[in-house]
């Protein structure tokens, strides 16, 4: 296939992509005001909103977390379509089971964020308050927190399978890995860092959740890399 091809594909799959993505956009905005309600049900005090626009605002900010969280399989699917013509036949199969794992690890992630961090950084910022200031909270304010606080551990957690499969295309290896380790805690903590509100428990939360993540990349890395050199020696 010339570059024009290639081209072509590419568009092909991006098409599909974000078909895929306003479909699931306008399912979730007609069920977006039961999302909204599961997700303050737990909340205390009363959300406010300054505005009319406010409420499109948050509207729009659901519908479009949901129909990323679903993209997700058919975007990596696409992907692997675009690159399985320079697969080798066990490779395609290989790759093929990383696309349900995208998906999971995804919801694992925004779970966690959702679950684990953002209660204990909610509470831990409330508790600063006391009866110094009067608790008011916006809608639009409360939702960005709680999208910073598990949106980006939907994408963190994806670590592992996207080094497997960068592994699996020879374009990683666990040794190089290895090496870039220091650098690759810097950024690390530098992203916990920018994700998380600035508090040292918050910084600690996130840090120790993705080293673990990258010490777990560089394991399956490991033997995604050995058992593909056994498969080449098999060849």
């Amino acid at each position: 296939m010339d570059l024009i091809g290639h081209f072509e594909e590419l568009r092909k799959r991006l098409i599909i992509i974000l078909a895929t993505f306003m479909a699931l956009f306008i399912l979730a905005f007609l069920y977006v005001q039961d999302i909204y309600q599961w997700l303050v049900q737990d909340i205390e005090v009363k959300l406010a909103i300054l505005g009319p626009s406010d409420i499109l605002w948050v509207y729009l900010m659901l519908s479009c977390v949901i129909s990323i969280s679903g993209t997700i399989p058919m975007a990596a699917y696409q992907i692997w379509l675009f690159v399985r013509p320079a697969l080798k036949e066990m490779e395609r199969k290989v790759t093929l089971a990383y696309i349900p794992a995208l998906f999971l690890l995804f919801i694992v992630g925004i779970s966690f964020g959702y679950f684990v961090i953002f209660p204990i950084v909610y509470q831990f910022l409330l508790s600063l308050s006391e009866d110094m200031f009067m608790t008011f909270f916006t809608t639009e304010k409360y939702f960005q927190f709680l999208l910073h606080m598990t949106l980006p551990f939907g994408f963190l957690f994806e670590l592992p399978v996207v080094i497997m499969f960068l592994t699996s295309l020879g374009v990683l290896n666990p040794y190089r890995l290895q090496k870039i380790r220091k650098y690759s805690y810097f950024v690390l903590i530098l992203t916990a860092v920018l994700i998380t509100p600035p508090d040292f428990l918050s910084d600690i939360l996130v840090v120790i959740p993705l080293i673990f993540l990258y010490e777990c990349s560089v394991l399956l890395s490991k033997i995604v890399y050995r058992r593909k050199q056994r498969l080449n020696l098999a060849a």
